[in-house]
């Protein structure tokens, strides 16, 4: 298997090119040259599969046994979902016979991106090791400089995976002030040498755009080596395909008639990274009915499926929430702050496909070529004027397997509040209650034999601010005796270390980068 990039090119990596470079030089993102189908007997095979078992079955698919063996393969899987606190590593958990949370929440960070970050550290540590294996002694040692933005999850979940490794640096890059206190301190609080978090003020988008503007700047680039953490590194997305998998199984395992329901999976999602797992898994053979985009109010990939327009700002009358603020460059600030973005990074991944079928040249490496070129044109629209139109029949193609709605933030409140005193009760944290509240607005235009799989994003105590205020009337919830894991308490008082920048600027970024890189 080959990867090449979404904005076109001849070049084609290997998996561990794809995995060690991150985003391509042009500043596309890396697909594989073909999406694989799932072996003949796979729904008889794979049934009883553990979480491990399964990634194993997917990831060998898109990694060629040349680059990593079975072997090679187990161990590094077996490795990275050890950390986790539930044996079936993503669990699924029954609220009606129509309604399973999928919780993704229980790696060592209480988030999803767990799932992949583990799994991607591992990557990391692993093809360094093997590089520099084969060096002459005296020789340097192979390194990587990891560099990441993050709006809440990211950065933890990136940095637990990455700590304490050798040869890597990881640089995180958040917004100051707009991450929830517990993921802020989650990222601070860890005094690995090698682990670097740097406090920017502005948005998350601005983080972002200053991650894409350094993997772009060559000369930087080659002399640190960047490495990519955010979820437009392809190892990434592979990894989350896996969960798709499992939540089919255990859930047809539970429902009845199961041969004659629809699962429909309702992911919360600001980047887009999550969701796109799932469309992979669909494309490889996966049953499942169109996949629900849930987004807060910014809401850009629910406007895209309502318009086809794919535009930074909401000009609708009603964009602004109503106990919302208005941050920089337009992201309202809300109470699920991981989704408050304006650019969804891996839409592009997406957008590529999209081009793709709608192209009508040949032979295949003409149309690829063709696809790379119109995302190109698309991509660079949307950094010179904030947006880009998509032709009808584009629009109408990417409909054919997603639905998208937004909610507000009253919304997520009565969410939370309407499923902790449900029965069973479920305690969501804010983005998980995205989901659901997007689910309970389908469920009544669904079918009776649609069964809907909610992806939980996050461990509740994670947002303690949204869940307590949600909550606020509910005399029988006890924050600490109800949500808080033990891993929690005393967090806030811990030591930090945080690098300020006091501007989004791309060059007091790389200041800081030289300063630390080879330490």
């Amino acid at each position: 298997m080959k990867y090449f990039s979404t904005r076109g090119g001849d070049d084609l990596l290997s998996f561990e090119e794809a995995v060690l470079t991150g985003l391509a030089p042009n500043g596309g993102l890396y697909i594989p040259k073909y999406i694989p189908s799932l072996p003949q007997n796979w729904q008889e095979d794979w049934k009883s599969y553990s979480f491990v078992d399964l990634s194993v079955a997917v990831l060998s698919l898109y990694i060629s046994p040349d680059e990593l063996s079975k072997d090679e393969l187990r161990a590094l899987v077996n490795k990275s979902y050890s950390t986790f606190r539930h044996p079936d590593v993503t669990p699924v958990t029954k609220l009606s016979d129509n309604e399973f949370v999928l919780e993704l929440f229980h790696g060592p960070t209480f988030a999803f991106k767990d799932v992949a970050l583990q799994l991607l550290g591992n990557f990391f540590e692993f093809f360094l090791a093997r590089k520099n294996a084969r060096k002459s002694p005296g020789e340097q040692p192979a390194r990587l400089t990891v560099v990441g933005a993050t709006s809440g999850d990211t950065g933890s979940a990136a940095i637990y995976g990455l700590r304490g490794k050798k040869n890597l640096s990881i640089f995180i890059l958040h917004p100051k002030g707009r991450v929830s206190p517990v993921q802020e301190a989650q990222m601070t609080t860890v005094t690995d040498a090698n682990v670097h978090n740097v406090a920017v003020r502005g948005t998350f988008d601005a983080c972002q755009d200053i991650v894409k503007a350094l993997f772009a700047d060559r000369p930087f680039n080659e002399k640190h080596h960047l490495g990519a953490v955010n979820s437009i590194n392809w190892a990434r997305i592979l990894a989350q395909t896996v969960y798709y998998f499992l939540a089919y199984f255990h859930v047809r395992a539970q429902i009845p008639r199961h041969e004659t329901s629809e699962i429909q999976f309702v992911v919360p999602t600001g980047n887009f990274g999550d969701v796109l797992a799932g469309y992979y898994a669909k494309r490889m053979g996966l049953p499942m009915g169109k996949l629900v985009v849930a987004t807060n109010t910014n809401d850009i990939l629910a406007r895209f499926w309502r318009s086809g327009r794919y535009e930074k700002v909401n000009s609708s009358p009603d964009a602004a929430p109503a106990n919302g603020t208005q941050a920089d460059g337009g992201v309202q600030a809300t109470l699920s702050p991981a989704m408050d973005i304006l650019v969804s990074s891996n839409f592009e991944r997406l957008l590529w496909y999209l081009a793709y079928e709608a192209s009508s040249a040949t032979p295949d490496a003409t149309r690829r070529s063709s696809a790379g070129a119109t995302i190109d044109a698309w991509m660079k629209s949307v950094k010179r004027d904030g947006r880009v139109e998509v032709p009808a029949d584009v629009l109408e193609l990417a409909r054919r397997n997603f639905l998208a709605e937004r909610v507000s933030d009253d919304q997520t409140l009565e969410t939370i509040k309407q499923y902790f005193i449900g029965n069973p009760s479920y305690i969501a944290d804010p983005h998980t209650a995205v989901g659901l509240s997007v689910a309970r607005i389908l469920a009544t235009k669904n079918t009776p034999s649609v069964v809907q799989v909610i992806l939980s994003t996050a461990h509740p105590a994670k947002f303690s601010e949204a869940v307590t205020k949600a909550l606020a009337t509910s005399q029988s919830f006890d924050f600490e005796r109800d949500v808080l894991p033990q891993e929690f308490r005393g967090l806030l008082e811990k030591e930090r270390r945080v690098i300020d920048v006091d501007e989004p600027s791309e060059e007091l970024v790389k200041k800081v980068i030289e300063s630390k890189a080879s330490l």
